[in-house]
């Protein structure tokens, strides 16, 4: 999967926040990826209009299998940036949620990754604010279509260059997800391509793009 840096869920909108409130149970862990591997290039192709049901059956095999179970799959349309076509391109792709540890987390991405031959799947896990091992934040915006995505990325190099490209569910509510030192970047990219930032929520956690050669040792130490 390619680099998904920004991906949406449908989720409601509310007041910003910088993490969860003390003493509430963090969510589960993500895990973002697809089947595609090709170059869509035009917004109405047919293959945008698949469901990944078949995907979906598979993945939530993949997960039980490591230990997990997957608690939530949201259909995302991802729109990206390729420096090589120097255009956006398009996929469909699903937001699996699971109770994974790290560890199953990683291996879990990593067969992903090598089953349907992605380049890396992106996983996002979900901490206190605080906490040391935070290097990645999740801005969660309602009313934002993938036209939005698209058009604000072909507008803007800083944010093609730090977010990459976005996803978009069937009930145009966004996901994005960046460097921590990165959510300026995500701020301004929301209010430039018509987003409410007063009704975001962000949160904080830790990142990987796991690919099926990820060392699966690295980074195990609890959070």
């Amino acid at each position: 999967m390619r680099k998904l840096l920004v991906a949406v869920m449908s989720v409601l909108a509310i007041t910003v926040s910088t993490g969860t409130a003390a003493g509430a149970p963090l969510p589960c862990p993500e895990i973002f990826a697809t089947n595609n591997t090709a170059i869509i290039t035009d917004p109405d192709d047919p293959r945008l209009r698949d469901r990944l049901v078949e995907f979906d059956r598979e993945v939530r095999g993949i997960v039980l299998a490591n230990g997990g179970v997957t608690t939530r799959s949201t259909l995302l349309d991802g729109v990206f940036w390729s420096s090589s076509l120097q255009q956006t391109t398009f996929e469909r792709s699903r937001k699996f949620d699971v109770t994974l540890n790290e560890e199953s987390l990683r291996h879990t991405a990593s067969t992903i990754s090598k089953r349907f031959r992605q380049e890396s799947v992106l996983t996002f896990r979900f901490l206190p604010a605080n906490s040391p091992k935070v290097d990645a934040v999740q801005v969660e915006v309602g009313g934002i279509t993938a036209r939005q995505v698209r058009e604000g990325l072909l507008r803007d190099a800083v944010a093609r260059e730090k977010l990459g490209g976005g996803s978009v569910t069937l009930q145009n509510k966004a996901i994005l997800i960046a460097d921590v030192n990165d959510l300026p970047t995500v701020r301004a990219f929301v209010t430039n391509i018509g987003g409410d930032m007063s009704k975001a929520k962000v949160r904080k956690g830790t990142w990987e793009f796991v690919s099926a050669e990820t060392p699966l040792w690295i980074k195990q130490s609890a959070a």
